[in-house]
C-alpha cells in the first residue's frame, strides 16, 4: 500500500468512526455531514489528495447523502465573495510581476532605524501591510529571502523570520481580502441575510488591533537586541513605467472603495458591488494602455485551488444551516451564555484561537460561524460582533508551524525551531485573544 493510499484510508476510517459516534446524537444527514467534514479535514491536513480535489468533494458527497442538493452545493462555488478575491489576486499578481512589492519593502525598511530592533519592526509592518492585499503565503515567501540576506547572525535570522511570519498573520486581517476566513465571514453573512461589513468600515474596525499587535510583537521579538547593529544595503531604484501603472490602479481602487463606503446617515456611498469593483480593477490590468497582465502567461498564477477551498467553506457553512446541525450544536453551547457576555466572548475567542493551531482556519471558521450564529440568536447576543471576533481569532494562531502557512514557511527556512516558535507563539496567542476581546467590547460593539 502506498503512502498516499494509507492517508486516504486513514481519512475514511476516521470518517466512519465519526459517523458511528454521531448517529446516536444527530439525524442521519447531520451525522453524514460530520463524517464528511472529518474526511475532508483529514485529507486537507495529511495531503492524501490535492487540496483542490478535496475542496470539490461537497458537490458529490453532500447531495449523495441528502444533505443539500447539487444546485445548492454548486452555488457556493459561485459566491460573489470568490470574485472579490479573484480581483484582489489579479492585483497581487501584477504587484509581484512588476516587482512593486520589492520597491515597497525597501521603502518601508528605509523608514526605520538601521539596527536589529528597527529592522524587526520594519519587517513586521511591511509583511503585515503587504499581507493585507497579497496572500500571506506569498508575502512570507517574497520577504523571507530578503530578511535572511540582511544578516549572518543566527539569533537575528530567527527573529527576522518570525517577524515576517507573525506580521503576515497580523496584517492579513486588515482588509476583507487579506486572508480566507475574512472572506468566509462575508459569504456566511450574505447567506444569513446579515448586513455586510463594508471594505472601509472593516479596515477602520481592525486597524487599532493590527497597530497594537505590530507594536507588541515587535517589542517582544526585539527584546535583548538593543545594541545589535545591522547594516543592510537598501538602495531603492526609481519606479519604472509598469510599476507606476500598477500603483495608479491601486490608488484608484482605494479611492473607489472609500467613495463606495456609506457614512450613515450623511452619505449612502456609490452603491456599487465591492466584488465588482475589485474584479473590474483586476481585469483592467489585461487591457491597454495598462497591459500589465497577459492571460496566457499569468493564468497559471491565479489560485483556483484557493477559490475551490472558499467554495468548500461556503458549502460546509450552508450544509450546517440547512441540516439544522448548527442549531443542534448551538443548543448544547447555549448554557454557556448564562455567563456574562464578556466571559462568553473570551471563551469563544480562546477556543477558536487554540483550535486553529491544529486545523485549517478556513475549515474551522466555516464550521464555527453557523454555530455561533445560532447561539447568538438564541441568547439574544450581538450576532455580527461574535462572528467577527471568531473570524479574527482564526487568523491569530502563532504557536505551531501547521497553524498558518507563514509559520510553516518560517520553519522551512531552517533558522526557526518548533520550541522557539511555540514559546513566542503562546504569548502572542494570549495577547491576541485579550486584545481582540477588549477592542470588540470597546470599539466594535458601537459600529456593528
Amino acid at each position: 500500500m502506498t503512502a498516499q493510499s494509507k492517508k486516504i484510508l486513514l481519512a475514511l476510517v476516521l470518517a466512519g468512526f465519526a459517523f458511528i459516534a454521531m448517529i446516536d446524537f444527530f439525524t442521519q444527514e447531520q451525522s453524514f455531514l460530520v463524517s464528511f467534514i472529518v474526511l475532508m479535514v483529514t485529507l486537507w491536513t495529511n495531503e492524501g489528495l490535492p487540496l483542490e480535489v478535496v475542496s470539490l468533494l461537497p458537490i458529490i458527497l453532500f447531495p449523495a447523502a441528502g444533505i443539500i442538493s447539487t444546485k445548492t452545493a454548486t452555488l457556493n462555488y459561485a459566491n460573489p465573495i470568490i470574485y472579490l478575491f479573484l480581483g484582489g489576486f489579479l492585483l497581487a499578481i501584477a504587484v509581484e510581476k512588476t516587482g512593486l512589492h520589492k520597491w515597497i519593502a525597501n521603502k518601508m525598511l528605509n523608514l526605520f532605524p538601521k539596527n536589529a530592533r528597527g529592522i524587526i519592526f520594519a519587517l513586521i509592518i511591511t509583511s503585515g501591510l503587504l499581507s493585507s492585499v497579497l496572500s500571506n503565503t506569498t508575502t512570507a515567501l517574497l520577504l523571507l529571502p530578503i530578511a535572511l540576506f540582511l544578516t549572518q547572525e543566527k539569533k537575528l535570522k530567527l527573529r527576522f523570520a518570525l517577524g515576517i511570519a507573525y506580521g503576515a498573520s497580523i496584517g492579513g486581517i486588515l482588509t476583507p481580502i487579506g486572508t480566507p476566513p475574512n472572506l468566509i465571514l462575508l459569504g456566511v453573512m450574505q447567506e444569513l441575510k446579515l448586513e455586510p461589513i463594508a471594505f472601509v468600515q472593516w479596515m477602520a474596525m481592525v486597524a487599532p488591533l493590527v497597530f497594537v499587535m505590530f507594536i507588541v510583537v515587535g517589542l517582544i521579538l526585539g527584546f535583548g537586541l538593543k545594541n545589535m547593529k545591522v547594516e543592510p544595503d537598501l538602495s531603492t531604484p526609481p519606479l519604472n513605467g509598469d510599476q507606476k501603472k500598477v500603483l495608479a490602479v491601486l490608488f484608484s481602487l482605494i479611492f473607489l472603495l472609500f467613495a463606495n463606503a456609506p457614512i450613515k446617515p450623511y452619505y449612502d456611498g456609490l452603491g456599487l458591488s465591492e466584488a465588482g469593483i475589485l474584479l473590474s480593477m483586476g481585469l483592467l490590468l489585461f487591457a491597454p494602455p495598462l497591459s500589465i497582465l497577459d492571460w496566457m502567461e499569468d493564468k497559471e498564477n491565479i489560485p483556483y485551488r484557493i477559490m475551490f477551498l472558499f467554495g468548500a467553506g461556503f458549502a460546509i457553512a450552508s450544509a450546517f444551516i440547512h441540516t439544522g446541525l448548527a442549531k443542534e450544536i448551538a443548543s448544547h453551547l447555549i448554557s454557556l451564555t448564562s455567563l456574562p457576555p464578556l466571559i462568553f466572548m473570551l471563551i469563544v475567542a480562546t477556543m477558536v484561537t487554540f483550535t486553529t493551531e491544529v486545523t485549517s482556519n478556513t475549515a474551522l471558521i466555516s464550521i464555527m460561524l453557523p454555530i455561533l450564529y445560532e447561539v447568538a440568536v438564541k441568547a439574544g447576543l450581538d450576532i455580527r460582533l461574535f462572528l467577527m471576533v471568531a473570524t479574527i481569532c482564526a487568523s491569530y494562531a502563532f504557536m505551531l508551524p501547521i497553524a498558518t502557512p507563514p509559520n510553516a514557511i518560517a520553519m522551512s527556512s531552517g533558522v526557526v525551531n518548533v520550541k522557539t516558535m511555540a514559546t513566542y507563539g503562546i504569548i502572542f496567542n494570549i495577547v491576541g485573544v485579550i486584545l481582540i476581546v477588549i477592542i470588540a467590547q470597546v470599539l466594535w460593539v458601537n459600529v456593528l
